[in-house]
């Protein structure tokens, strides 16, 4: 033992922190929960009210802490929502599409998502899917032009990219490097 608090996990060996909780206040209970999940991480309201769920605390109560930890601060949505669009744009080069998905799985609320996405602009994000195209550009050399704009132009729509924007940007990158394009406007 190292002699630190252990907390309660998702994990089975976890039965003895669960016990101590359990014999505790429900609302003192989902205190503890939620205070653990958010040493770790950001997390949003509705993260924290699946973790309470899950661990059968009362919807009442779980409303109640919920709440009161929304009103100290400790659970800001679209605090949240900006750092995730901030921080997966420029660390995975994912576009506004595919951030608003990963922020709705996440039980954000769709006007909270939609002023997140939009702190990105077009020239931000076509600005990161040239720079995304240029790091993979050299993986396609030497395989024919209709293949690598394949490639290239699925790589970008996996990561949520516009298909015009998608084409535009590795029909640019292709003439760049002396690649022939004509034909290459309409999409596949």
């Amino acid at each position: 033992m190292t002699g630190r608090t252990e907390w309660p996990d998702d994990s089975p060996d976890s039965s003895r922190a669960e016990k101590e909780l359990s014999s505790q206040d429900p609302a003192e209970r989902a205190r503890a929960i939620c205070l653990r999940l958010l040493t770790g991480t950001p997390r949003t309201r509705k993260q924290l009210a699946d973790a309470l769920r899950k661990r059968e605390i009362p919807d009442e109560v779980a409303e109640e802490v919920l709440s009161r930890f929304e009103d100290v601060g400790l659970i800001d949505d679209a605090a949240f929502a900006g750092a995730w669009v901030e921080s997966r744009h420029h660390g995975r080069g994912l576009a506004r599409r595919a951030l608003a998905r990963e922020l709705r799985t996440k039980g954000v609320d769709p006007t909270v998502i939609q002023e997140a996405v939009e702190r990105l602009d077009s020239d931000q994000e076509e600005a990161r899917a040239r720079e995304l195209v240029d790091r993979k550009l050299r993986a396609t050399r030497g395989l024919e032009r209709d293949r690598r704009l394949r490639r290239l132009a699925g790589m970008l729509a996996r990561k949520g990219y516009p298909e015009g924007m998608a084409l535009r940007v590795v029909r640019q990158a292709l003439e760049e490097e002396g690649e022939d394009t004509e034909g290459l406007d309409e999409p596949f």
